[in-house]
């Protein structure tokens, strides 16, 4: 939560495509607070309307307690991450998200110039469009 918190306060600061990416990054890891409480069955706006709220007045901490049905200082609860997982997360996620938008940008790439097809061209132009009749 307070990675997406920093993410979200520096997106206000700028203009322009760039502030869209870094809001969805932003949006994007809540997932993770709001998927652990949907798996406990507990209300998950309510739980991430509470950590959006401590981690606002500073509380960067706080995270989801499972066993109380609330969050929790998880710091005070010794209830650590560690730090090479999350980061080696971020980076792959990142890397996989930058593969699919290359691949995306790729196929709407206009056609060259260059004629470069190969054989005769087809009556109509349509290749592979069924049997003749």
């Amino acid at each position: 939560m307070e990675l997406s918190k920093y993410l979200r306060d520096y997106s206000r600061t700028i203009a322009g495509k760039e502030q869209l990416l870094i809001s969805a990054m932003a949006k994007a890891l809540e997932i993770i607070p709001r998927q652990l409480c949907d798996n406990a069955g507990f209300d998950a706006t309510n739980i991430l309307n509470k950590l959006r709220q401590k981690h606002a007045q500073g509380e960067k901490w706080y995270g989801v307690d499972i066993n109380n049905e609330d969050i929790a200082d998880n710091f005070a609860a010794c209830v650590w991450e560690p730090a090479v997982v999350k980061i080696n997360a971020l980076v792959a996620a990142s890397e996989a998200a930058c593969v699919i938008l290359s691949v995306d940008e790729t196929i709407k790439a206009p056609k060259s110039q260059g004629g470069g097809g190969s054989g005769p061209p087809v009556p109509g132009g349509r290749r592979g469009m069924g049997r003749p009749h």
